[in-house]
Parts: structure tokens; sequence; C-alpha cells
């Protein structure tokens, strides 16, 4: 739910994800200026911005408040001048991926679960993104080459699961999509098929009649992650996207980033896992910062997590409390680390 009046922003509901895209702004001084910002902010970003560029679709950004530059949504996609400061323990592959990529676009860390990265490509440029330095060009299948993701699988009679990440999956138009899918659905073993995704959110309208077709047509159990990490992310276009997916039996999960100066707050924790259920979508993960080089301004201390995790914890209901977790390379499945109370 908007707690302000959002910024004085046009954008055409008539216009497909496609177009919406395609007008995603990219300008750092453009962004400043339609947000009625000082332009100090897009001064102080320019090297951040060379080293990886702005990108926010305006369905987004008419989420942001006016002439506020601290506004939770805005610091997720502003350039700053902290990027670019080095700090020790934060790399280029905090998650040690590299190590996991047996062949070219896949990732297989956990047993049963098989990730594939179908694009390098995101419809927003999140700042704090763990794979902001992933070598996608290395990782780029054709369309011909998507054999050999099915021929893996076949190899590794263990696997149900595949997950499609990138980039952001739904960044491929449905009818290519649809084919993978359908190649997917051919394995016997393949139960689940999860869809890790920050594009609806973004860009609701990427829930379309296309996407829907494919879904209802699909065998597999259908799960998509949405990636929400504030409340004033969730808008009724959202809101009706959401409720698209469920009608067609996608099981929806969120899963967020703890965020220094956005979302590290009890009242933007309740208020997230309030909104996202609100809108028909199940809090999952609640993640710590990746360690990822150019993102260490926005991290928080484990033990102050749990904390507020636990102060979250006494305000709400055991299934709207997302799990605090952390991703370390080379354990078996997440790590989950328990609320602390002050009791």
């Amino acid at each position: 739910m908007q707690i302000f009046d959002v910024i004085p922003i046009q954008t055409n509901q008539n216009l497909s994800w496609s177009q919406h895209l395609s007008q995603a702004l990219t300008s750092l001084p453009e962004l400043v200026e339609h947000l009625g910002l000082p332009k100090s902010l897009a001064q102080q970003g320019v090297e951040a911005h060379q080293s990886f560029k702005l990108l926010v679709p305006r369905p987004y950004l008419s989420r942001m408040e006016y002439g506020n530059p601290q506004d939770p949504l805005l610091l997720q996609i502003l350039p700053s001048a902290a990027e670019m400061q080095k700090v020790i323990g934060y790399t280029k592959d905090p998650l040690e991926e590299a190590d996991h990529n047996p062949q070219k676009a896949i990732v297989h860390k956990y047993k049963r679960r098989l990730l594939v990265i179908t694009t390098g490509t995101c419809a927003v440029n999140c700042r704090y993104c763990f794979r902001r330095h992933f070598p996608y060009g290395d990782n780029q299948l054709a369309q011909a080459e998507w054999q050999s993701v099915i021929d893996y699988v076949k190899h590794h009679p263990e696997i149900n699961e595949i997950i499609l990440s990138g980039g952001d999956p739904l960044m491929m138009k449905d009818a290519l999509l649809a084919n993978k899918v359908r190649k997917l659905e051919a394995l016997p073993q393949i139960k689940r098929l999860r869809i890790h995704s920050r594009l609806p959110v973004v860009i609701p309208e990427r829930v379309c009649t296309e996407m829907i077709d494919w879904i209802q047509a699909s065998r597999l159990d259908i799960v998509m992650v949405w990636h929400i990490n504030h409340a004033n992310e969730v808008d009724h276009e959202l809101t009706l996207a959401a409720a698209k997916l469920k009608q067609a039996g996608v099981t929806l999960l969120n899963q967020g980033v703890l965020l220094k100066g956005i979302n590290d707050s009890v009242e933007a924790q309740v208020n997230l896992s309030e909104t996202v259920f609100a809108a028909g979508i199940l809090p999952y993960y609640m993640f710590t910062l990746d360690p990822v080089e150019g993102a260490a301004h926005f991290d928080i201390h484990i033990e102050d997590a749990q904390r507020l995790m636990g102060k979250v914890a006494a305000e709400l209901p055991g299934y709207l409390v997302p799990r605090l977790a952390k991703e370390i390379p080379w354990k078996p499945g997440k790590t989950v680390f328990a609320p602390t109370f002050n009791l």
C-alpha cells in the first residue's frame, strides 16, 4: 500500500511489457530530474553508473516518492559513490558460483535442484545484485544449445527440480520460454519448475495472456519466486498480476534481501510481509546480503539481523515471518539463522 503521493510520471497502462522495457530509464541525470532530486546525486553516482549501468522501468519509477532522496525503492537502483569503495571480503563472485559451473549456463550446487542461467539481462539493475559481475558472456546458451541442459539432466537422475534464473528468465519471450519448458516436461524425472524473477514486480504487465497459456498447459508444478524488498513495491497492478498467476495454479513466494537503510526496521519488515501476503504471495526467505563487490554499504551484521527478525516474529504469525538465511559457498543448502529475542 502506498503511503505517499507518487511522483507525477505518466505511464501508459496499455503498453505491453516489452514496450515498457524498451522505455526503461537509463540516464542518471534524467532519473534525478524526473524525481525532483538534487543534481549532486547524479554527479556523485557517475563512476558507479559507468561500472554498472542504471536501468529502471517507468512503472517501477512511478512508485517512488517525488523529491525524496531516501526513498527505499530509489536507493535500490540509484548508482552511488559508495559502490566504488573497495572493502575486504567483498568479491566479484561471493557465492563461488564459478566452482559449481560444470558447463555452460549450469550452476549445480544442490543435489536435487539444478539452476540454469537463461539470460544475462534484467528489467532492472539492483545495486546490491550478487551477480553484477557474473560472466554472462561465457554462459549464454543459443536456442540450439538448450539440448546440452537436457543431456546434463538425463545424466543426473537425482535432479527433479529445475530453477530458471539469470539475469531474469522472464526476459525471454513466452514462445521461447514455452519451448524450453516443453523440453523439460519431456523428462519424467522433473517434477517442478521454479522461476526466480523480479520482472513482474517492476513491470506487472509481464504476466500476460501468453505466459498464462504455457503455464496452464504445463504438467509441472510451477513455483515463482518474486523479489520484493519493500511494501512500497506492491501496487494494484502487481496484485492483479499475482492473482492471474495464482488462478493459473502457480505457487507464489517472495524472497527479499535485508538492506541497510531500506528495509532494516521492524516496521518495514512487518509491512512487507503483511503487504505481500495480502497480494497472494507467501513470505519465503529474507537473505542477508551476499558480499559482492560494490554493495558493502548495504550490509548488516548477522547478529543485528537476528535481533531484528526476533522483533518481527513478535509482531507476526509464524507463516508471515520469512526465514532469515544466507547462501554460504559449499554448504549443501541454505543456512538459516534463528531470530533472537530480547527477553
